[in-house]
C-alpha cells in the first residue's frame, strides 16, 4: 500500500500541495493578499469585496514585477501589460477546487482464509 504525503494550507483548506514549501509559499501569497485587499477597501472604500479580493490576490502573485515598479522601475508593469488576463472566476474556481494527488495504485484483493482440515 502506497502512502503519499500532503500538505493542506492552513488559510485555504479546500488546496492541498504535494510539498511543504509550495503550501507555505500559498499560505504567504494568501496573507498578504489578505492585508492587501484591506489596505485597498480602506483607500477605495467603493470597491467591493470580491472587488479587493480580487485585486488583492492579483497585486500578491505579481508582488516581484509591482516590487520592481515601486523601486523606481515603473517599465516592469508593461510585463502585466503584456501578459494574459487571468480570469476571475478562474481565481474562485482555484480556491473551491482542491489539488488532489494522484489515485493510489488499486489495493491486491485480501487472500482467502485458508480452510481447517
Amino acid at each position: 500500500m502506497a502512502v503519499e504525503v500532503v500538505y493542506r494550507s492552513s488559510r485555504d483548506l479546500e488546496r492541498l500541495f504535494m510539498d511543504k514549501a509550495e503550501a507555505d509559499r500559498h499560505d504567504k501569497m494568501l496573507e498578504l493578499a489578505e492585508l492587501l485587499a484591506e489596505v485597498l477597501q480602506k483607500a477605495v472604500p467603493s470597491l467591493n469585496e470580491q472587488q479587493v479580493e480580487e485585486v488583492g490576490i492579483y497585486m500578491a502573485k505579481n508582488r516581484d514585477v509591482f516590487a520592481k515598479a515601486f523601486k523606481s522601475q515603473p517599465d516592469a508593469l508593461s510585463e502585466l501589460l503584456t501578459a494574459p488576463v487571468e480570469v476571475a472566476e478562474k481565481e474562485v474556481a482555484e480556491k473551491v477546487e482542491p489539488v488532489v494527488a494522484e489515485a493510489p495504485e488499486p489495493a491486491k484483493p485480501a487472500k482467502a482464509a485458508k480452510t481447517p482440515k
